[in-house]
């Protein structure tokens, strides 16, 4: 394989010039890029074959000046800059000498698409606009109750008191909730999720998160356990944070009962290995096929009813790190049903 048959298989575009400032290679991607012929652009300037601006205009050649400069110069950094269509990339260079005392004799630039780094700063958007919107709430709460309280504190009953006691403790745990989703975020992106499985009774686990929901609300809430359920290998913390999340979603954004069932999966049900298959299902307006596959994405919210959109995600990522899998039907009576299914203590360690 040679030089050009190299560039052209590389995912980001390259453009090589020589010592007299002319490009002697364009990869098949950076043609594409600059809008230009490859074999058409061997021999021309550096400067006019890499037609970049930035945001005043200005060329990339006229204001980096590769071929000038200190001789211990190696690099240009990475940058933003504009094609001639306005399309943004992400723009670096390699800048060759012989010795530090001998003239520049190659420069190698690269080019990648900008979509990247734009869904990113969107993502960092979208999450500072959540965090700023979701502490927005509990922190009014709690800054005025706080007040109330040392501005009348003689003035006020004792159950008035333990009203904003108790307004302010709820408004905390909220708080608290949000942080932790947070940091399981940045935990699952950046792969350092850490789980401390161990063998579980799943039906002692779930009968509990069902009894702790079911304390808050008036909705009715179904448990149906089917009988010989396996140990599940699993973080129980980490368990109970998801069954939590998607009981407390159907009562949230589903309508009428909410119905959660658990049954073993046999060692012939494939795909899924043995282990033990937790259903829960409401009976609202359910999640229409079309979105079903922006469910499990960050900042993705369902209904009318708010929250952190950060839920989901949170949910697919810590049931995948306990080797289960998380899919979403709909249920006999409409709504959504989201199904999780957890191996068996005795399997692969999580």
């Amino acid at each position: 394989m040679d030089a050009q048959e190299l560039a052209d298989s590389l995912p980001d575009g390259v453009v090589v010039a020589d010592a007299a400032q002319d490009v002697v290679l364009v990869s098949r991607p950076a043609a594409v890029m600059l809008g230009i012929d490859q074999s058409a652009a061997i021999g021309r300037p550096l400067a006019e074959v890499l037609a970049l601006r930035d945001h005043d205009g200005r060329p990339w050649a006229h204001c980096n000046r590769p071929y000038e400069g200190l001789s211990t110069r190696t690099a240009v950094p990475e940058q933003s800059w504009l094609l001639a269509n306005g399309t943004e990339v992400l723009v670096a260079a390699r800048i060759h000498r012989p010795a530090l005392d001998q003239p520049v004799d190659r420069v190698a630039v690269t080019l990648r698409s900008g979509r990247g780094r734009a869904r990113l700063d969107r993502e960092r958007s979208d999450l500072v606009a959540t965090v700023a919107h979701e502490l927005r709430s509990p922190l009014t709460g709690v800054k005025g109750f706080v007040q109330a309280l040392l501005n009348r504190w003689d003035k006020l009953s004792d159950e008035q008191k333990k009203l904003m006691l108790t307004t302010v403790s709820s408004d905390s745990d909220r708080l608290s909730r949000l942080i932790a989703e947070l940091l399981d975020v940045a935990r699952i992106d950046t792969g350092r999720l850490q789980l401390y499985p161990r063998p579980a009774d799943a039906g002692v686990l779930v009968t509990r998160i069902v009894e702790s929901v079911q304390a808050g609300t008036a909705r009715a809430i179904e448990l149906s356990l089917a009988d010989d359920l396996p140990q599940v290998r699993v973080d129980p913390d980490k368990f109970t944070q998801v069954l939590t999340n998607l009981v407390e979603n159907g009562v949230r954004h589903g309508d009428g009962a909410v119905r959660v069932r658990l049954e073993a999966v046999g060692p012939r049900e494939e795909p899924d290995p043995p282990g033990v298959r937790i259903t829960v299902e409401d009976e609202g307006e359910g999640i229409p096929e079309e979105m079903r596959r922006r469910v499990f994405t960050k900042f993705w919210k369902g209904g009318v009813r708010g929250g952190s959109g950060l839920g989901l995600y949170i949910v697919h990522g810590l049931v995948r790190a306990h080797g289960g899998t998380v899919t979403i039907g709909d249920a006999p009576g409409g709504g959504a049903r989201l199904v999780t299914t957890w191996p068996a203590d005795g399997g692969d360690p999580a």
